[in-house]
């Protein structure tokens, strides 16, 4: 090999996809190819001319331009192009003009199909505006295999599959102990007509019936605890556990649509394995101050850590962050209760935005209400509600949680009404929709019941979303608001590069990226009437529903730029420096930034197919 082939086949060895190849195959690769030099501004190819080789750039760059001129990516030394049109054999859909002197290796047709054909790694690389790399990319962020992490993941209805034992509330307590001890179960779930009425436990078995001298012969009722915590079937491992330390319950009825479907103790899930959050919102719900219960906010950046050091998932990591603000939110609310007494009507604490979706990251601020029952309050029940407000607001600040910059918080008396004053606001929202309004309608159409009675927001939740199908002038407006602040084509040289061109040191990974999957994510989802509240939750029924594979694909880039963005505030936690979104593009690895680029192609093309579909509505 001459020595101007041994440098092509070193520069090859260096880039992906071709550093993947064998050996045998790399060094055969330099004599087959072609080495072309243009000149800046050397138009290679227009939009719609037909394209029969595969071009990779040894030096210099070019710019690839859509046929509406807006730029799609700039490719630099490394990089390729041209695999679109000679995979799927039709014009090119691009113009592509050098923007330096810019040198070319160049492959043609017969070399590329051979190699897609025979190097799987190669096929993956080029697949169409690169999902299946960026599949791999997150499967190799979050090394899904781990055993370290996997626990984490386990849904519940995947842990309930032995028999269920139950019993009626009419039988004894003796024939109640008897039934528990023949199946040897700790917990029994009391169930009247299908529906769970109670629970009796090893434990209530001693310090109720034993250790008070209860007479056996007694109906199991006396003694039972009446309607129990329940918890859905989707419920995540680590949720179960997490919630059964907050409440000091050891056993959770597991209910899908009102109806018992199995039971999970804690120790179903310690055997899976332990874990540091459980101890902390244990910890979480022990506490007798908010003054303890700051001292304890630190731990969270440490859990965040561990995890990302294990490989868990963005996704897990969220969900962990979330319950333990969940714990801190019901902590809160129990230390402002034991000071202004019962409330005065039924009620529940609501959660918004990326805490209700279960998406909570490093340093994200407040977003609450609180839907009261239809009930005249008087001065009196309105200012027990406020003092409820603003102590557990004011706790959570001291928590670490930031106070909402938009004022979103119970602590605002907008955001602390009634369900038929909440079911008014909404029918204004969607009928009404100015921008103040579908701005504050999506935030709460973002929302969860961290405490409380759940069916109050329920009401609330199903009234809204069997508006939302035909109301097109409200979802053309959510839909502009998804497509209008659009990612970046990538990066160039350390900078980040707009569709303009415009060059800029620094990206918002939140602004720019993840907020458009989660608003593309919303008008899907509401635009089908479908109550799934988390991102990944939306993108993946709306694909259901819809039968639109690149919603699935969504979800892979919203769990990769998610990974890049916590490991960006983990590494600023670490540091003590304050935690944000923004990442310097010249921090981001060569693996990051490729991805990244697929990630953002993602966005756009989603974005070109939500205006397109909404196209006339957002012209109104």
């Amino acid at each position: 090999m001459d020595v101007e082939l041994a440098e092509v086949r070193a520069f090859l060895a260096a880039h992906e996809p071709f550093a993947s190849l064998p050996a045998s195959v790399l060094g055969q690769l330099p004599s087959r190819l072609q080495i072309r030099y243009h000149r800046r501004g050397t138009q290679l190819l227009m939009a719609g001319q037909p394209n029969n080789v595969l071009y990779v750039v040894r030096s210099g760059a070019v710019d690839i331009v859509d046929a509406a001129g807006a730029l799609v990516e700039r490719t630099e030394v490394g990089g390729s192009f041209g695999a679109s049109s000679l995979l799927s054999r039709s014009g090119s859909l691009y113009t592509i003009t050098t923007i330096e002197d810019t040198l070319l290796l160049v492959m043609g047709a017969e070399v590329f199909t051979h190699l897609v054909e025979h190097h799987p790694a190669i096929r993956t690389y080029y697949a169409e505006l690169g999902r299946d790399r960026l599949r791999h990319a997150v499967a190799v962020k979050q090394t899904a295999e781990d055993r370290s992490a996997a626990w984490l993941r386990m849904r519940l209805d995947e842990m309930t599959s032995r028999r269920l034992v139950t019993a009626p509330s009419h039988i004894t307590i003796a024939e109640a102990a008897q039934l528990m001890t023949t199946h040897r179960v700790s917990a029994l779930p009391v169930v009247e007509q299908e529906g769970l009425v109670g629970i009796i436990t090893d434990r209530d078995l001693r310090s109720k019936v034993v250790a008070a001298g209860v007479d056996s012969g007694l109906p199991l009722e006396h003694v039972m605890t009446r309607d129990p915590i329940r918890v859905s079937p989707d419920l995540q491992a680590f949720e179960a556990l997490l919630e059964m330390t907050s409440r000091g319950v050891h056993h959770l009825p597991v209910v899908d649509r009102g109806r018992l479907v199995g039971m999970v103790s804690s120790g179903d899930i310690m055997r899976l394995q332990q874990a540091d959050p459980v101890f902390l919102v244990g910890t979480i719900a022990k506490q007798h101050d908010v003054d303890s219960l700051a001292a304890l906010s630190g731990r969270t950046a440490l859990l965040v850590d561990q995890l990302l050091r294990q490989d868990a998932s963005a996704a897990d990591i969220y969900r962990l962050l979330t319950t333990v603000a969940d714990g801190f939110t019901r902590r809160l609310i129990s230390l402002a209760q034991d000071e202004l007494g019962p409330p005065p009507c039924a009620w529940s604490w609501i959660t918004l935005g990326s805490q209700a979706r279960r998406e909570l990251s490093i340093g994200s601020d407040q977003d609450h209400a609180l839907v009261l029952e239809d009930t005249d309050l008087d001065e009196a029940a309105q200012q027990w509600f406020s003092d409820l407000a603003s102590r557990v607001t004011d706790g959570l600040a001291r928590c670490g949680y930031r106070l909402c910059d938009g004022d979103v918080m119970a602590s605002n008396p907008a955001w602390r009404l009634t369900v038929p004053q909440w079911q008014v606001q909404f029918s204004r929202w969607i009928n009404e929709p100015h921008p103040d309004a579908v701005l504050h309608s999506q935030i709460f159409f973002d929302a969860r019941t961290v405490h409380g009675d759940p069916l109050l927001l329920e009401q609330v939740r199903r009234d809204a979303l069997s508006l939302t199908p035909g109301a097109q002038r409200f979802l053309g407006q959510l839909a502009a608001q998804a497509v209008e602040r659009q990612p970046p084509v990538g990066f160039f040289r350390g900078v980040v590069l707009a569709r303009r061109g415009d060059q800029s040191e620094t990206f918002d990974l939140k602004g720019e990226g993840l907020h458009a999957i989660i608003e593309l994510a919303r008008v899907h989802a509401l635009a089908h009437g479908l109550d799934a509240v988390g991102t990944l939750d939306r993108l993946h029924a709306a694909a259901q529903a819809t039968g639109a594979s690149s919603l699935d694909e969504l979800a892979d880039a919203f769990e990769f730029i998610g990974h890049v963005r916590l490991a960006h505030q983990n590494r600023q936690a670490r540091e003590q420096r304050p935690v944000d979104n923004v990442v310097r593009a010249d921090e981001l690895s060569s693996f990051d930034r490729r991805h990244l680029k697929d990630a953002f192609s993602l966005i756009r093309t989603a974005q070109e197919g939500l205006s397109y579909a909404y196209q006339t509505h957002l012209m109104n």
